[in-house]
């Protein structure tokens, strides 16, 4: 069985992008980069709402000769993971073991994560939120920039209490801090805590 986790670059007021959907300032150097991949390599699926997928399927055809290593790791990491995209107005995958699903359904995504052998990462805020309000999140994975943009899309959903422990944290040379943390669980608790 594994684990649904979920992980994002946010701003320190915890937004993924600005009010334009701009997230230059997020971009991770070498360090941060090289953390993510580990981070990511025991990754089996990508869960992915529409906008998340059409960002990161560029790492199917991305020429990475001018690009570090990092970028290249990332990519294999990427390419060798299955994803599932749920979208119901995106109107096909151009991406390798990829599948679409219409309706976001917390009971496929659940048994998705029982079956798995490994980690099954969720990515972006908006399909992320379901997943929250399902209680179906296991680990959160922020990355705080030293930044604060304002105003954007929320990295964390509003009007959903998960209660979460602190499980590590890590500083790195450029500023960025990582949070992990894990869901609290009582035995036979499969949902969120009420708000």
């Amino acid at each position: 069985m594994g684990r649904l986790v979920y992980a994002a670059i946010t701003s320190l007021d915890l937004f993924v992008n600005d009010e334009h959907g701009d997230f230059q300032w997020a971009a991770p150097d070498a360090e941060v980069h090289a953390f993510v991949n580990d981070l990511e390599r025991p990754v089996g699926t990508y869960v992915y709402g529409r906008r998340m997928y059409e960002i990161m399927r560029v790492w199917e055809t991305l020429d990475l000769a001018d690009e570090g290593p990092e970028m290249a790791d990332y990519a294999a990491v990427w390419k060798a993971a299955d994803k599932v995209v749920f979208s119901s107005s995106l109107p096909e995958v151009t991406t390798t073991r990829t599948r679409l699903e219409r309706t976001f359904d917390p009971e496929q995504v659940r048994a998705l994560v029982a079956d798995a052998p490994s980690d099954v990462a969720i990515g972006g805020p908006t399909v992320a939120a379901h997943a929250f309000a399902a209680g179906l999140v296991d680990d959160v994975h922020l990355f705080l920039n030293p930044v604060i943009i304002g105003s954007g899309t929320r990295a964390l959903p509003e009007g959903v209490r998960t209660d979460l422990e602190l499980v590590d944290e890590h500083r790195f040379a450029n500023g960025v801090v990582h949070l992990h943390h894990r869901a609290r669980r009582e035995a036979g608790d499969d949902g969120p805590a009420p708000g």
